[in-house]
């Protein structure tokens, strides 16, 4: 890492967290909190001018790509400074045809290019590749319900990944194999253990200082002249290859084939390779129903079948618990009480906020197999194969 590299994360670990941190407190005493707007200036005009004195350096260096590692981290600590100055009104791009920033527009594309993802900060700089020092990572601010939502979010992550990584082990086993069943167990244990995150958010996370100091950092802002949307939890594989490998999702229904589209660039790049291989796969749902005629009364059949079963069903139900708690709570709820000026820019994905809870609702459906007419799921499948575990 270069001394400019080095230089900057080290104001972005300090300086920056704090300067964020007084400003959200200031921001949270107001009786309309979400009216961030001429509100601070004198911190904001640091944030903007110190970042950019940092940028200009780097720029200049022209030598950013130290291997993927530095280059992946240097665009999250410039995506984390764009995040800032779009949660703190300096840019919107509801109001902007290009970036005001142009300098670090520029340095955000050039690393983007070399290691191929979207020039703004992605989930995992924040979760999964977010390198704590002296036993804290990388955050906006130093609000405990910040490091509340990274810890947990990031917890359920790996706990996907794990059972992403189980499914996967499989499928060079074959369905009949006796340890599939103890893969599966592994698969599911990870899936409560999500549910079990998931659950201690819903319980602990304070929704106020989630909805109006925590995730307006999350929203899109502009690189150059394209808007890109806001960092999203789902933004890793493992999620959409256990849709995939369960069977609950297919790559080529051309509703979910958008959304991993759209997710694609917002992944790391092993994370893209690791979905692309996934989306060759026969899932494990079509292999049980391909031997199901002739094995149903098996024993290794029954076993494993069930086994399976409860995975599809943890799934859903982390699902469920997202949609139906999470979201509600700490988005939809709070969301009632903003004017109508704020609440066309509430999502950090981009659509308004009845286009995303229908797109939640939708992929949450798919995921737990429901009985609907109007998007494909795996209802018929999954009671299929439940026919045949109960014969």
């Amino acid at each position: 890492m270069s001394n400019n590299s080095e230089s900057f994360e080290r104001w972005i670990r300090t300086s920056f967290v704090e300067m964020n941190t007084e400003l959200e407190e200031t921001y949270f005493k107001q009786e309309r909190r979400e009216a961030v707007e001429g509100v601070g200036d004198a911190i904001k005009t640091r944030i903007c001018g110190e970042g950019h004195d940092f940028i200009v350096r780097l720029l200049a260096e022209g030598n950013t790509d130290e291997g993927f590692d530095n280059a992946f981290d240097l665009l999250g600590d410039l995506g984390l400074y764009l995040a800032a100055l779009r949660r703190h009104e300096l840019t919107n791009p509801a109001r902007e045809e290009k970036s005001p920033f142009q300098e670090a527009s520029a340095l955000g594309l050039h690393i983007a290019a070399s290691v191929g993802m979207a020039p703004r900060f992605a989930t995992a700089h924040l979760a999964t590749r977010n390198a704590a020092v002296n036993g804290r990572q990388k955050s906006f601010t130093t609000l405990k319900d910040e490091f509340l939502f990274l810890d947990y979010n990031t917890r359920g992550i790996f706990s996907f990944m794990r059972c992403a990584d189980a499914l996967m082990r499989i499928l060079p086993l074959g369905v009949s194999h006796p340890v599939t069943e103890t893969l599966l167990q592994d698969a599911a244990s990870a899936l409560r253990a999500v549910i079990k995150y998931n659950d201690t958010l819903y319980k602990e996370l304070d929704a106020d200082r989630f909805f109006y100091s925590v995730r307006p950092y999350y929203k899109p802002y502009r690189v150059g002249r394209h808007e890109y949307r806001g960092a999203n939890a789902g933004d890793f594989s493992g999620i959409n290859e256990i849709d995939m490998l369960l069977g609950l999702c297919q790559a080529n229904d051309p509703y979910y084939a958008q959304l991993l589209v759209d997710k694609m660039l917002f992944m790391t790049p092993e994370d893209q390779a690791s979905l692309r291989d996934c989306m060759r796969q026969r899932s494990i749902l079509a292999q049980f129903l391909d031997v199901a005629p002739e094995s149903a009364k098996k024993p290794w059949f029954k076993r494993n079948a069930a086994a399976f079963l409860e995975v599809c069903r943890l799934h859903g139900e982390t699902a469920v618990q997202h949609h139906d708690q999470l979201v509600k709570r700490f988005i939809e709820k709070p969301s009632a009480a903003l004017e109508a000026d704020k609440l066309a820019q509430v999502t950090a994905s981009g659509p308004p906020l009845p286009v995303l809870l229908r797109a939640l609702e939708t992929l949450r459906d798919m995921r737990n197999a429901a009985d609907r007419n109007d998007i494909r799921t795996s209802y018929k499948e999954i009671e299929a194969l439940k026919a045949y575990v109960s014969a």
